[in-house]
């Protein structure tokens, strides 16, 4: 397909659901960039850390639930091209939430279908996802002749839902318009690989959070495991392709659009073990990847673990308080078993070429990485922390609780170290001491070093002591 970059988007309206996210948000830039008359995001949330930069370039921000009927029809009305990027349950507590994962990608992408349908809209590029054809068995270099994976055998909400959704917008392809007599939907799949890049929300925070807490005990598989990665910029240039080859007018194409009704793998193109290809990352940001491997069959038991106790949290899991899941079933499929893709249908009917090598994407995640690192308070593994807290904790209770249960045996110890209740008192008081002393030298340079977060440092400091300076005085030593 040889058509101009901008083909099909100049002086035409699109709206991108999912918009204020972190694909979505650069297929609207990009969309104002090439030329597009208005570009509307449509989105759940009110704000996002990319809506100032889209209202500052033009982009209308309407806030919306795709579950609502009204509000997608009111999104959609009088558009030319849909992009169904929005979604919901991919990973994390997500997963667990079975009715809101169906109500959204299943009945929101009926209620997608049957505006553009009611709004005389000729395009729609459905986001997709791997797991519609993969679910835990191994497939290497696959392609779109694979055929779906069995609905009822799906292990999470979000693959199934997924699956359903796609078949359905791809069955949509070629119904007639109720509002453009004599012209036609036409709809396409595009099934992206894992999504990197700046700023992306929900892979790489969850991976350096819980690297920087030491929660990392081990990687899953083996190394031979190799998985698929795109650069977010790769994904945006799919999605414009592909709503390219949903025009229909192309000189000796006409009524059959070359991707019509056609699902389409997209990747850069270079499968990897996902454990290292996230080890530059977290090496350049100081955190520790571990070297031993845990089998695929032992992940799976700690993960339903994982999934039997948030199940059973299931009211709270909206909740702050919750933390995300170490790890659930679908999660240990992703990185523990080989699934990589072919992308030579796009490259042969699109025009897709990956124009951001996995070595340039990783390269710009990193100086991301590296500048947020800057810029936000660091801290050590969750180690010192129990240490030093529980530490403290007992320090005080040895020296003034009443000695009951285990704490008579903690102040018989004390008693043999220190020799007397007034030198276990005398020495609580000497490590408080040390603590405050080393979180006003904190204070102190982290009002040279670290400005924005120099009360973080203190009281971090004054909790942890030495663990947490000494990495206070490491970014000093950088900034020198």
């Amino acid at each position: 397909m040889h058509l101009s970059e901008n083909e099909g988007i100049e002086g035409n309206t699109f709206v991108v659901t999912g918009g204020l996210g972190f694909v979505g948000s650069a297929l609207c830039l990009e969309l104002v960039r090439r030329g597009a008359r208005q570009v509307r995001a449509f989105d759940l949330r009110h704000h996002s850390p990319w809506s100032d930069q889209l209202t500052s370039h033009g982009v209308r921000c309407i806030q919306g639930d795709l579950v609502s009927k009204k509000d997608v029809e009111n999104a959609l009305r009088g558009a030319g091209c849909v992009f169904h990027l929005a979604s919901y349950g991919m990973s994390g507590k997500e997963m667990l939430q079975f009715s809101r994962v169906d109500a959204v990608n299943i009945n929101g992408t009926c209620h997608v279908l049957e505006a553009c349908i009611e709004s005389g809209i000729t395009r729609l590029v459905y986001v997709s996802t791997y797991n519609v054809v993969y679910g835990g068995k191994e497939i290497v270099n696959g392609n779109e002749a694979l055929p779906y994976f069995p609905i009822d055998y799906h292990i999470d909400p979000y693959g199934r839902s997924k699956s359903i959704a796609e078949q359905l917008v791809l069955k949509y392809n070629g119904r007639p318009l109720k509002k453009n007599s004599g012209k036609h939907l036409y709809t396409c799949a595009v099934r992206p690989a894992a999504i990197y890049g700046p700023g992306e929300e929900r892979h790489f925070p969850r991976i350096v959070s819980m690297a920087k807490l030491g929660l990392v005990p081990f990687k899953i598989g083996d190394a031979n495991v190799k998985t698929d990665w795109v650069y977010v910029d790769n994904v945006v240039l799919s999605l414009l392709l592909a709503s390219m080859g949903l025009l229909d007018g192309i000189p000796g194409k006409e009524g059959r659009p070359v991707a019509a009704g056609q699902p389409y793998f997209i990747s850069d193109g270079s499968p990897i073990n996902s454990f290292d290809f996230i080890r530059p990352l977290l090496r350049s940001l100081d955190y520790d990847l571990p070297k031993s491997w845990l089998a695929v069959s032992h992940a799976l038991f700690l993960a339903k673990i994982f999934w039997a106790v948030y199940s059973m949290l299931y009211p709270f899991l909206n909740r702050w308080w919750l933390p995300q899941p170490f790890i659930l079933p679908a999660e240990v499929y992703k990185v523990g078993v080989t699934h990589y893709f072919s992308f030579l249908k796009a490259q042969q009917e699109l025009g897709y070429v990956p124009m951001v090598s996995p070595r340039e994407g990783m390269a710009a995640t990193i100086t991301y990485w590296q500048d947020r690192k800057r810029k936000s308070l660091d801290g050590p593994t969750i180690y010192p922390w129990i240490l030093n807290v529980t530490g403290m904790f007992l320090h005080f209770a040895t020296a003034w609780f009443p000695p009951v249960g285990p704490l008579s045996v903690l102040r018989s110890i004390g008693l043999f170290l220190f020799r007397s209740m007034f030198g276990i008192r005398l020495a609580f008081f000497l490590a408080v001491a040390a603590h405050i002393g080393e979180a006003m030298y904190a204070w102190r340079v982290a009002k040279r070093v670290d400005p924005v977060n120099a009360r973080g440092w203190f009281w971090q400091t004054f909790a942890l002591g030495f663990p947490s300076l000494r990495l206070l005085l490491k970014r000093a030593k950088k900034a020198a």
